[in-house]
């Protein structure tokens, strides 16, 4: 029987990896399937890993009919037994319907790829339908990690290595990869991808440390002679504890460089209270 399965967890936790695993061990075994993505880290039509895989993919978008597309599939003579979407949490609640029909009507397995709540703890439209249509969920078991070392929970967005809780839904970005110490050496925590920028302001909050406090007198940002280029927008995965406190890996770097480590549960609380 077919089943519509959401596998859910925080960014970097391997989403994407299962996803190009799970479509290569179904096509192995003789089964035909059509791969759906969108906003992927590698462009449109990709669906793409940080190990270093990739693989085309369907690219969706607003107007995109999964029933259309899967009978059309059909129609031209190509065997469909399962459909993997990638990123599904960008996809609108009425395109998750779509894909619970095809799994009832065609008795189509689908498998849903996606985290669950945006940078403000929020719901996305297309993860909360699935969470309510899905036959079964699943919470990958690779766990990402926050800067502290405990298992992160929580997907944050950054500006220049401040988090910030207000702004746009979808930014389109990668996950920072970078420790306290990696960010105290360049001052800026190190992107492994370009990400995706708006004209306008993202946000408009006060986060509770002031960046410029933090980093102190001798700078923020860029390097001396150089003029500073704009907000650097980053996602980065933490803890509740550091997400919570609005601790990032930039801004415990700060702190550990003024007053000394940050690792433990007691000079944490300390240095970051509530």
């Amino acid at each position: 029987m077919a089943e519509l399965v959401f596998f859910s967890g925080t960014m970097d936790c391997g989403k994407s990896t299962l996803a190009l695993q799970m479509d290569y061990n179904h096509s192995a075994r003789g089964r035909g399937g059509i791969l759906f993505s969108r906003n992927d880290r590698a462009g449109e039509s990709m669906i793409s890993s940080r190990l270093g895989l990739q693989t085309p993919a369907v690219e969706v978008r607003d107007d995109t009919d999964f029933w259309a597309e899967v009978r059309t599939c059909r129609e031209s003579g190509h065997n469909v037994d399962y459909v993997i979407c990638d990123e599904a949490q960008f996809y609108s609640a009425e395109q998750v319907e779509q894909l619970a029909s095809i799994v009832d009507e065609m008795d189509i397995d689908v498998f849903a790829f996606g985290i669950t709540s945006d940078f403000r703890t929020r719901l996305f439209p297309g993860s909360q339908r699935l969470v309510e249509l899905a036959d079964r969920m699943e919470v990958l078991q690779v766990r990402a990690l926050c800067w502290c070392g405990r298992r992160a929970t929580h997907n944050a967005r950054t500006v220049d290595g401040v988090m910030v809780t207000e702004g746009d839904q979808v930014v389109v970005g990668d996950v920072e990869s970078r420790t306290p110490s990696a960010a105290a050496e360049t001052g800026h925590p190190p992107v492994e991808h370009e990400p995706l920028f708006e004209d306008r302001p993202l946000f408009d909050d006060q986060p509770l440390f002031d960046a410029g406090d933090l980093m102190g007198a001798e700078g923020t940002g860029s390097p001396a002679g150089t003029e500073a280029a704009g907000p650097v927008v980053g996602y980065e995965t933490l803890c509740r504890r550091h997400y919570m406190r609005r601790v990032t890996a930039q801004q415990a770097a700060a702190l550990e460089q003024a007053q000394g480590p940050v690792c433990s549960v007691e000079s944490t609380a300390e240095r970051f209270p509530l």
